[in-house]
């Protein structure tokens, strides 16, 4: 295929779904990783795009969320690493409020492991990772809040999620945001995702936020928890050279590495 016509079908997918990945246009172009790269380069360079890790995503979705293939295949090792950290602080006996997204998704398989909690949410993947098998299933409980479901995420929100959530008194709200500074604390992209955050950190009297280095000195549309109450923040080790990294640990925000 000529890089015109690759061109062409790159700007298709990126009109149609705002990012795309990497691995999918090397197997829907039959070409190289390498070409890839070198198409993504000469959209980012017209301004057409933004290459981010395991793709690319356009220009006016700066601020949102890569679709979900893409941020499952990006920066995995540190998000494994900072659900283990986040799991390390929680104990048996414990209700916990989990959102949904990739990182909270990898947290759901340490927290299956482990036993005696009460976790709430309203993540589809977080709810299957918990109960994966009947062991699973028997070590806590697990209640999924009802809604209405998120087209682009496995999540419910709206007013029903929110209303339910607000029946509980949890101990800990663990969080993963689209970005996560100190003026303007931890924040997202999407409305209804930020209503559900918001409604959580108002409904435990613990917020972890778990954010890997990209997210850290980054806004995104809708602010949801000022960093006052954000109690810990678990990111990786490459987050202590991102630019607002000292402004977090300056904050009255626990910061640990995984």
């Amino acid at each position: 295929m000529l890089q015109q016509a690759r061109i062409h079908r790159i700007r298709s997918l990126l009109g149609t779904q705002g990012a795309v990945s990497t691995d999918r246009l090397v197997q829907e172009l039959g070409v190289s990783r390498e070409t890839v790269r070198r198409d993504l380069q000469a959209l980012e360079a017209e301004g057409a795009l933004r290459r981010v890790h395991g793709g690319g995503v356009g220009v006016e979705e700066a601020g949102r969320e890569a679709p979900l293939a893409v941020r499952q295949a990006t920066r995995a090792r540190e998000k494994k690493a900072i659900a283990r950290a986040a799991a390390r602080l929680l104990r048996p006996g414990q209700t916990l409020l989990v959102d949904a997204g990739t990182t909270t998704a990898l947290l759901a398989q340490e927290l299956a492991g482990l036993s005696g909690l009460t976790i709430v949410t309203n993540g589809l993947e977080v709810a299957r990772h918990l109960t994966r098998d009947e062991k699973s299933r028997r070590a806590n409980e697990v209640i999924l809040l009802g809604g209405q479901l998120l087209t682009e995420v496995p999540a419910t929100c709206g007013a029903q999620t929110v209303a339910e959530i607000q029946r509980y008194r949890a101990d800990v709200a663990l969080l993963s945001p689209v970005g996560i500074c100190a003026e303007h604390g931890a924040s997202s992209f999407e409305r209804p995702e930020a209503e559900v955050a918001r409604a959580m950190v108002a409904a435990a009297r613990r917020c972890i936020v778990l954010a890997d280095h990209s997210k850290i000195g980054q806004r995104s549309r809708i602010a949801y928890a000022p960093i006052g109450s954000v109690h810990t923040l678990v990111t990786d080790a490459r987050a202590r050279q991102r630019a607002g990294m000292a402004a977090l640990m300056a904050s009255s925000c626990e910061v640990v590495f995984a």
